[in-house]
């Protein structure tokens, strides 16, 4: 009884869903089951009606997809016209002269206008002009529009997402608005491709029309005739007009749908209804208005043309004109009161009090602007999305969406990255070339015009095409325009971490982790401010050590919160938690990192002169020690460089933090670790030590 009760639920949880289904089938079976007559009258009235209500509902449709379910209610409606058809030729062939439909007579007599013979005549030749009309013009028409359409619609596909990704990369776009869009992308080209099959169903119908309106002829003077012992005149009164009728019946129907279809298909360009496209078209211009009059009031004057009716219309068209012709200057008038306003607020408003900076942002001369137009691809935008993704996954924070501006006080050539409104990069380019970048060991020179890659400082050429693939043979690391700045924006990034993050983005991501992690969330919230939590990230994120393991940053905070809030010695301990990312950032493939030792007389020296501030600890060794140290550090690294390999200083935990800040101003991007951010699993090689002489 249970699962009577829950089967019963679960049919009539969606009644459109059930009444949908059974009237499918219903049509379907009406194709094989004999329907008494009032039943095909209410059919076909429904027939009638439905087909009223589908043009109806394109008319007033402002875009394909507010009717999506078109091309299947084509189909449906097919095959409902075509039962209706076999039911009524059923009924027709099997009663005759006792046939009841009221719908079919009155369309063999009321709609033809006439009766006997002379309405025989007429009534076939309306229906032969709608069939004409129906499958040479309309349906025929529609199908092409379809057709290219539907060709059209996916070749334009790639570009249009192409300019999404772009709107959505300049922030132009939210993220939920660039997946709306997406998506209704993808149901525009299914629609188009769904209405180039749909299109054919008409056609076939038009044509099943005639077929089934002449089988009835033929079949019905048979029947009556031969079966039914009736006479020739009586077959020919009976079954001819009856015919017509059954004809007309469904093909008025079809013919409202193939109109709906021809409609809905080339009306691809419009954003509003067919009535106030019409409204707005023609209210544009109001010459062709006076013209036209003109040239009716010249044919009322012409001896046998109708004046009666061509007058009138005449002065329909001159007051047409005159009402656009004011409403046009009214609209221009108050276009120039508006302008006049906006001019006198513009000097007397007063600024706001807050104007925020962009957090990051490109601004780039005139000259570059063809990186960023969506008519020549938008590749730079493109990369930039690729950039931020990729930031995400490597870094661990949400690089805000990147603002580009096209700075007329640059040079054509130039652009410059910005970080809350401070310059913190900029570079040349020269549209047309490529840069042939010298990674070191290429002594061949080529043709070109020296530079430095602005991202890393290395020595290269501006090149043109014609010397690229010979640049790349010789050894040379050639790059176009769109890659130089994409990879100057990558290293802006990784440098400037720290910065890019702020205390909101903190506070974004605590937020986002509180559904799935509660516990940690509400412990470190009780523990430690947004601020002091930002202050660790942010030293982890100038290290560049990824902060996506957010949660066991935050459980090691966590641990040791109760001990001490420093954020020094809070962030050497988060840095020990990370030690097998770290080392496998810096291993290679044989899990062996080759590192730079300190004498320890000089770490116990650095050691001694720690000295606390409100950033953390550092190192105050005196000016000449500073100096020899300094000089030390930097003439070792030198010698690994030369190598060919990225230095590594390992020393001390007490000593680490120091070594990196007394040597962030000469060697800023010297990598320090501690001995127990070492793994066991990873193999030490030493290159040498670090000692003053």
């Amino acid at each position: 009884m249970a699962d009577v009760q829950q089967i019963t639920r679960d049919l009539f949880k969606n009644p459109s869903d059930l009444f949908v289904a059974i009237g499918v089938v219903m049509f379907v079976m009406m194709i094989v089951i004999p329907i008494p007559a009032f039943l095909l009258d209410a059919f076909m009235a429904v027939n009638l009606v439905f087909s009223l209500l589908v043009i109806l509902m394109v008319l007033y449709s402002r875009n394909a997809l507010e009717f999506s379910v078109f091309p299947t209610l084509l189909l449906i409606l097919t095959v409902f016209g075509l039962a209706i058809n076999i039911s009524s030729t059923r009924l027709i062939l099997v009663k005759g002269s006792t046939f009841d439909g009221r719908i079919v007579k009155a369309f063999g007599t009321f709609v033809v206008g006439t009766s006997g013979s002379e309405g025989f005549v007429i009534g076939l030749i309306i229906f032969i002009i709608i069939i004409i009309v129906q499958f040479l013009v309309i349906t025929k028409g529609s199908t092409r529009v379809a057709e290219v359409a539907a060709r059209f619609t996916l070749d334009a596909l790639p570009g249009k997402q192409m300019a999404l990704e772009a709107e959505y990369s300049s922030g132009l776009i939210t993220e939920e608005e660039a997946t709306k869009k997406k998506n209704d992308l993808q149901k525009e080209v299914d629609f188009y491709g769904a209405m180039d099959g749909a299109s054919k169903f008409v056609s076939g119908n038009v044509k099943v029309g005639i077929i089934i309106t002449l089988v009835n002829i033929i079949a019905g003077m048979i029947v009556g005739v031969v079966l039914h012992a009736e006479t020739m005149d009586l077959a020919v009164n009976t079954y001819i007009p009856l015919a017509i009728g059954d004809g007309l019946v469904t093909q008025i129907p079809a013919l409202l749908i193939s109109v709906s279809t021809g409609i809905i298909v080339t009306r691809s360009v419009s954003d509003a209804s067919f009535g106030r496209d019409i409204t707005a078209q023609f209210g544009l211009q109001s010459r062709p208005y006076w013209i036209s009059a003109g040239i009716l009031a010249i044919l009322g004057i012409l001896p046998g043309f109708p004046w009666y009716v061509l007058f009138p219309l005449a002065g329909l068209l001159v007051f047409l004109g005159v009402t656009l012709s004011r409403k046009k200057v009214t609209e221009e008038e108050k276009e120039k009161i508006a302008k006049f306003k906006e001019k006198e607020q513009e000097v007397p408003k007063e600024m706001s009090p807050v104007v925020p900076l962009d957090p990051l942002s490109l601004e780039i001369g005139y000259g570059l602007i063809p990186l960023v137009d969506k008519d020549h691809g938008a590749e730079l935008l493109n990369r930039i999305t690729r950039i931020r993704r990729e930031s995400a996954l490597e870094l661990g924070i949400v690089v805000p969406r990147i603002r580009i501006i096209d700075n007329m006080r640059l040079e054509p050539p130039e652009y410059s990255f910005k970080i809350n409104g401070v310059e913190i990069g900029k570079g040349r380019i020269r549209m047309g070339h490529y840069m042939a970048i010298n990674p070191g060991g290429v002594k061949d020179k080529i043709p070109g015009e020296n530079t430095k890659d602005p991202a890393f400082g290395l020595p290269a050429i501006w090149i043109t095409e014609d010397y690229r693939e010979k640049a790349e043979q010789m050894g040379y690391t050639v790059v176009d325009p769109p890659s130089i700045i994409a990879t100057h924006f990558t290293e802006i990034i990784k440098k400037h971490a720290s910065e890019i993050l702020g205390r909101q983005g903190v506070k974004t991501i605590l937020d986002t982790l509180k559904n799935d992690y509660p516990a940690v969330i509400e412990e470190i919230n009780k523990m430690f401010s947004i601020g002091e939590i930002h202050k660790v990230l942010q030293a982890l994120l100038k290290e560049q050590v990824s902060i996506r393991n957010i949660i066991q940053i935050l459980e090691t905070l966590a641990d040791f919160g109760e001990v001490t809030k420093n954020i020094g010695f809070l962030t050497e301990k988060v840095r020990q938690m990370l030690k097998r990312q770290i080392c496998a950032h810096y291993a290679d493939e044989n899990n062996i990192i080759r590192v730079l030792t300190i004498a320890p007389e000089l770490e116990h020296k650095i050691i001694d002169s720690k000295m606390e501030t409100n950033t953390g600890f550092i190192s105050a060794l005196e000016p000449g020690l500073q100096r020899q140290w300094i000089q030390a550090l930097v003439n070792a690294v030198k010698s690994v460089q030369e190598q060919g390999i990225t230095p590594v200083i390992l020393c001390s935990e007490a000593a680490r933090p120091l070594v990196k800040s007394s040597s962030r101003r000469e060697v800023p991007h010297l990598i320090v670790l501690s001995v127990p951010e070492i793994v066991p699993d990873i193999t030490i090689e030493s290159l040498g030590e670090i000692a003053i002489t």
